[in-house]
């Protein structure tokens, strides 16, 4: 009976999808690859990388890039001799990737393959354009995959699964991993090409679009240097989330059909700046590919005319809308179209403007008063024009009758169903109009459907990407509510009503009748007690359960002297600099004045808060940065102040975007009961919204039932024995790798709980099972990271319940004596090998912890792992197993001994020095050196060998950091305090 393995199903898979099976050995000319006259597989030719005609160091196949040259260029056909001029400047790009770094070159060739370079070939050395692919007739390039794609560069050399070559170039690298391995996931592909390939071997990435990685459950893909988190999954039209081989089928051919690969690379990637300053590589999400070319098909059809795109708040409709207009302006059927991006806010303008500016999209005009938005209209300007609704208030007839002038329009929820839509319509009669929101409106009264929603599309939308889609592919984060009912003695019927009124419904509310219940309401939320109350409970809140994890939050009151009497109220609580108040200062009232800040003044204090070193950690606002806010870094928002509708969801969403591994979910700490309210919001979907908004409560009833899926591994292990003995007899519970993956999954639930309850006093009954299953989860935890996904990282919280609570007995590491006497080797083998082999892997393992960062450690750590596997296999009896170790245990302690005593601890300054240069800034000039030396100083003196394994140990040298941050005023900030005592558990 023959093993699955990656090469016999994931890869195999693929490459048979791609081509049609393997019947391809020689190299075929142009056109997609056919069969008895059908398309083969996708249309890829397979050709084995031993019958590629190139050599390992080389990236492009030169041969096949010099005849698409040849084909594809009427003036280098004349002159074929040109196509090696061409060649030359392609390999100039390669050779510079290590200098100039790979996302820069990247853009280089982008810009080459794309079409948009020239070379002097014209009469009298005019300059004409230079195609490397044909966009149009895909039957005029070449297609081919080929496997185990070896790539040389000086001494690395790396070997890609698959590679698709499109005329000699390879625009596509893909990882296959085995789907049958627990512990291996698509995960494990996708930091193969990112930590290994793209930094060992630059150069085979100079010309690609993006990267796939899958074990045939999952397919994911990303673009160059991106994070592993923004990878992406790519679906079909309501297509449940893939989790088998028949998802990863429907998953390629989707998205590796050549059409789409060239589609991707042609309309669908950005080179962007983003707020560090730093060039980064972007590729569309799928939502964003499929809405975009419902939109150019509709608009090259020429009916109707009209359409929504409802995707949730979080998903990207900013850069849909660039991938949009870049696609729409570079169609030539549509003769030099105008597009014209319409939101309805200020702080939105500013946000759509930065993203397209940031993309370096040409031919961007921004309509900054209603007479530049007329003038631009009236002179046919054929550009993309962006402009808030507002700018039509004036606009009186026709501006442009013009038919190939496309309006995309951000949040068209709101202004879009009243005069101003209406003066923007009747300005632009025959102008396209597509509508964008995560929040449509679905009322007698105002209806997003009827505005935007064409008769054609028989749901209203011509393409949806909702709550599920968006958590499912983690775009967005569930989001988590804690209702706060704050008990004071005031009339609580009062308060109600007030707040039934503000938030129904208003085409049947007297306007005067409002104004009364607004007023009653304001008097109601600033009893000076309850404020009180609100504050001390958010400030405990935020230091119990958003601080420790690094995020920030957001305290949303009901108005603007709220916002003051909050911000004074937290100053008592918390360090002035940590709290802050962002509102529109109107009126004459001077203590506004101070918050009157400049566009560019509020833009420098919200990057202060997206900036994880910066001690602002809370905004006080009250109808400010509701909408169009993204900061990622926000996870908690503490709602005081009745929101409806689309405003109430706009505003909740505000915490759903992605940020690192540890931000699993946002937080509602919900003041008023909005919680009901965001359903009604959305009536028309409310399951799917329940689905995903779930209240903290659920989660308490699931914990008690998490932690018993776990001990059930531990059925009959005594778990009150401590020491060697107790911590050996867990560990013969999970005997194999199997079974370890399998505990690790089910803790994996048990701790995303444990992240998001805590700091709830409920899980003290709980609390000395989960400081046990966290230690044996950590003991078998793979020393060499694999299965990433599994295998994840503690968060804040667990590791800080270890640190205080768990006292771990020294264990006495004999190891260098158990290697060194070679008498004992003998008395070692007399005796039962297994035991044995069991307390010396232990012991491997202890040490190596120790070097984990550290490469010179990395082979040996690789090493035990597959050691474990194959006695786990039964590939080598327990004697052997035991020799093994030794012979490994011995390569430690030679290795410990190569290396200088001072080297890790010197790799501790290093470590220190840049981190406290991240955090410098101008109103904390230190002297960097100084403050590294002092804490250097400081951790020698009181450490002790093994210290990082006792409480008292642990103790000494926080209080001993604490002191030295507190002598250089940089005791504030708590993720610099966690960061730095990180670094010195692990260096000394």
């Amino acid at each position: 009976m023959s093993d699955f393995n990656e090469a016999n199903t994931v890869e195999s898979l693929v490459r048979d999808l791609l081509a049609g099976g393997v019947t391809h050995h020689t190299a075929a000319g142009p056109g997609l690859a056919r069969r008895n006259g059908k398309l083969a597989g996708l249309g890829w030719h397979y050709l084995s990388a031993a019958n590629v005609p190139r050599q390992p160091h080389e990236v492009f196949v030169e041969a096949w890039v010099r005849d698409a040259l040849i084909r594809l260029n009427p003036e280098i056909a004349a002159v074929p001799d040109r196509a090696d001029e061409v060649l030359y400047k392609l390999r100039a790009i390669v050779l510079a990737v290590r200098s100039d770094g790979l996302i820069r070159a990247n853009e280089e060739s982008t810009a080459w393959l794309r079409g948009e370079r020239s070379m002097p070939f014209g009469p009298n050395h005019e300059h004409t354009t230079v195609r490397l692919l044909d966009f149009d007739d895909l039957e005029n390039n070449h297609y081919v995959v080929t496997n185990q794609f070896t790539f040389r560069a000086g001494r690395a050399e790396k070997r890609a699964d698959l590679v698709l070559l499109v005329n000699g170039l390879p625009l596509v690298v893909i990882e296959a991993k085995t789907p049958v391995r627990k512990a291996v996931s698509w995960f494990d592909g996708a930091v193969q090409i990112h930590d290994d390939y793209e930094v060992n071997v630059p150069e085979l990435f100079v010309a690609n679009v993006f990267s796939v990685a899958t074990e045939g459950k999952e397919l994911m893909y990303g673009s160059i240097r991106a994070p592993i988190k923004v990878w992406g999954p790519w679906r079909g039209d309501d297509e449940a989330a893939p989790g088998d081989l028949v998802g990863v089928k429907a998953a390629v051919e989707g998205l590796l059909r050549p059409a789409v690969v060239l589609d991707i690379l042609a309309h669908f990637t950005l080179f962007a700046t983003d707020n560090k300053k730093r060039r980064i590589k972007v590729v569309s999400r799928y939502q964003q590919y499929d809405a975009v070319n419902l939109i150019v098909q509709r608009v090259l059809a020429g009916k109707p005319r009209k359409g929504l795109i409802w995707h949730f708040q979080g998903s990207g409709k900013s850069l849909l809308m660039v991938f949009a207009a870049q696609k729409l302006r570079l169609e030539p059927a549509l003769h030099n179209p105008t597009v014209l991006i319409v939101v309805d806010r200020i702080d939105l303008d500013a946000q759509i403007s930065s993203t397209f500016h940031a993309s370096d999209v040409p031919n961007l005009v921004k309509a900054e008063t209603r007479a530049e938005l007329m003038r631009l209209l009236k002179q046919d300007t054929r550009k993309i024009i962006i402009t808030t609704i507002f700018r039509f208030g004036e606009a009186e007839g026709v501006l442009n009758d013009r038919g190939n002038i496309i309006v995309l329009v951000d949040e068209a929820h709101r202004t879009q169903e009243g005069d101003l839509g209406i003066k923007m319509r009747a300005a632009l009669p025959n102008a396209f109009l597509f509508g964008l929101t995560g929040t449509p409106i679905n009322r007698r009264d105002r209806n997003t459907f009827y505005t935007f929603g064409a008769a054609e599309d028989p749901r209203g939308y011509m393409s949806r990407y909702g709550f599920e889609e968006s958590i499912r592919d983690g775009a967005t984060l569930k989001l988590h509510f804690e209702p706060r009912l704050v008990d004071l003695h005031i009339d609580k019927a009062a308060i109600d009503q007030a707040y039934a009124e503000l938030t129904g419904s208003l085409s049947d509310l007297d306007r005067d009748n409002l104004a009364k219940a607004a007023a009653r309401m304001a008097v109601l939320v600033k009893v000076p007690e309850r404020v009180q109350k609100i504050c001390a409970d958010i400030a405990r809140h935020y230091q119990d359960v958003v601080a420790p994890n690094g995020f920030k939050g957001m305290v949303v009151t009901f108005d603007q002297e709220c916002c003051l009497l909050y911000k004074a109220e937290l100053d008592k609580l918390l360090p002035p600099e940590a709290t802050e108040v962002v509102i529109s200062a109107t009126g004459s009232d001077p203590r506004f004045k101070r918050y009157d800040r400049s566009r560019d003044e509020e833009e420098k204090l919200l990057d202060r808060f997206r900036d994880a070193g910066d001690p602002l950690k809370l905004l006080v606002v009250t109808a400010k940065l509701l909408t169009g806010f993204d900061a990622p870094i926000l996870q908690a928002m503490y709602l005081d102040k009745p929101l409806r509708n689309h405003t109430l969801v706009q505003a909740i969403c505000r915490t759903n975007r992605t940020y690192g591994d540890k931000k699993t979910h946002g937080i509602i700490v919900d003041y008023l009961g909005v919680f009901d309210d965001v359903a009604k919001a959305l009536e028309f979907d409310e399951n799917g919204f329940r689905s995903v908004v779930s209240n903290i409560a659920g989660l308490k009833d699931q914990i008690a039932e998490a932690v018993q899926k776990c001990l059930v591994f531990f059925a009959g292990c005594d778990r009150t024995q401590t020491g060697y003995e107790g911590l050996m007899a867990a560990q013969e519970c999970l005997p194999n790798n199997d079974v370890r993956d399998a505990f690790a999954a089910t803790y994996s639930v048990l701790a995303r709980l444990w992240e998001a309850i805590s700091p709830d006093p409920m899980l003290l009954a709980f609390a000395a099972e989960y400081r046990w299953l966290t230690q044996i989860y950590v003991s078998v935890q793979p020393t060499s990271g694999t299965g990433r996904l599994l295998w994840h990282a503690l968060g804040a919280k667990t590791i800080e319940l270890i640190h205080e609570n768990v006292h771990v007995e020294n264990i006495h590491d004999d190891l260098e004596t158990l290697v060194l006497d070679a008498g004992l080797v003998e008395a070692v083998l007399s005796g039962d090998p297994k035991r044995k082999s069991k307390e010396l892997e232990m012991k491997i393992v202890a040490r190596l912890r120790k070097h984990m960062r550290n490469p010179r450690y990395k082979k040996l750590s690789e090493r035990l792992e597959d050691l474990k596997e194959r006695h786990e296999r039964g590939q080598i009896q327990s004697i052997a197993f035991l020799k093994e170790l030794l012979k490994l245990a011995e390569e430690l302690v030679a290795t410990e001994k190569e290396a200088p005593p001072e080297e890790d601890e010197d790799r501790g300054k290093a470590a220190l020095t840049e981190l406290f240069q991240q955090v410098k800034n101008d109103r904390t000039p230190v002297i960097v050196a100084n403050v590294v030396k002092a804490i250097d100083e400081i951790v020698r003196l009181v450490r002790f060998p093994g210290w990082q394994h006792t409480s008292a140990g642990e103790r000494e040298v926080k209080k001993a950091l604490r002191k030295t941050l507190l002598g250089f005023q940089l005791h504030q900030d708590p993720e610099l305090f966690d960061r730095a005592y990180g670094y010195i558990r692990q260096y000394y």
